[in-house]
């Protein structure tokens, strides 16, 4: 329940602090419920916006906040000791997935010792706390986190399965595409950004379901469901397979892939190796 309530208070949002947790916001929602019953005290005021603090809930956050924070600094003093061969990575969903993952004994290699924990997320991680060593975000080139290093500008293209092609028939232009509900991640934007680059004018509002990241969006594509934004990274041993086609011919990139560090590990061996083995790695998709 406290954990729900901090996440909620430092985010000013259920739904925000779902998503910082790893549970739904109905979830998140009644914990916090269950914690005012407990206390006999409202803690938080909903509205349009998000949320607030109460007088009470004030006090009660910056309590857990310095609990939650005092856990996090000796957990990571712990770790330090106990875990001093072990690389800690957070990376997006979708290149954790089909990209990272069936390569964790080349990335073990490629540290030389030691083991990895790796987390799906696309959050970026307290690296004060001690969270993660490491990690691999994606974002638009103009919107780089500070202290971030880019890494690769994959290009971006439609694919579909060929279930939904032989269903829908093929499309004649990328104007029918901006008519189609397309599989969009959080919101509209990177659909949006695509066309734009592609030099597609349309006046109409884009449709289609919102599937909060890649690597859903791209499953419900290989389910059939409609038409997903991927890149190489993700989608070569699937086109490669015949499970999902290109749909045109573009070359069109709408952001990239980038890299933090803890800065307590820049100068760690295996993280310089690790980076090396990662760039190259990302470089050998691209030329598919």
């Amino acid at each position: 329940m406290l954990r729900a309530f901090e996440a909620a208070g430092r985010t000013g949002s259920m739904r925000k602090a779902a998503e910082d947790i790893g549970i739904s916001h109905t979830v998140v929602s009644r914990h916090i419920q269950n914690l005012e019953a407990w206390f006999g005290r409202k803690l938080v005021s909903a509205g349009p916006r998000g949320i607030t603090l109460t007088t009470e809930g004030s006090t009660l956050f910056a309590a857990a906040t310095d609990a939650f924070q005092d856990i996090a600094r000796v957990s990571a003093q712990l770790r330090s000791k106990a875990g001093a061969d072990e690389l800690v990575i957070w990376c997006v969903p979708g290149l954790a997935t089909r990209c990272l993952t069936p390569k964790l004994d080349r990335i073990r290699q490629a540290i030389l010792h030691g083991d990895v924990l790796l987390r799906a997320i696309d959050q970026i991680p307290d690296f004060a706390g001690g969270e993660a060593d490491l990690m691999i975000g994606f974002s638009d080139a103009n919107r780089l986190p500070e202290g971030a290093t880019p890494l690769i500008q994959p290009r971006m293209f439609p694919v579909a399965s060929p279930i939904w092609l032989k269903k829908n028939g093929q499309l004649g232009s990328l104007t029918d595409l901006t008519r189609l509900p397309l599989i969009h991640e959080d919101s509209y934007e990177q659909w949006t950004s695509w066309f734009r680059h592609a030099g597609v004018d349309f006046n109409h509002a884009l449709s289609g379901s919102r599937l909060w990241d890649a690597s859903l969006g791209f499953d419900a594509a290989l389910a059939g469901q409609g038409v997903a934004l991927t890149s190489n990274l993700l989608a070569s041993e699937e086109i490669a397979k015949g499970r999902l086609v290109e749909l045109f011919q573009t070359d069109i990139k709408v952001g990239g892939y980038f890299l933090l560090m803890r800065p307590a590990v820049a100068n760690d061996e295996r993280i310089q190796r690790f980076q090396t083995w990662l760039k190259h790695m990302l470089g050998t998709y691209e030329r598919v």
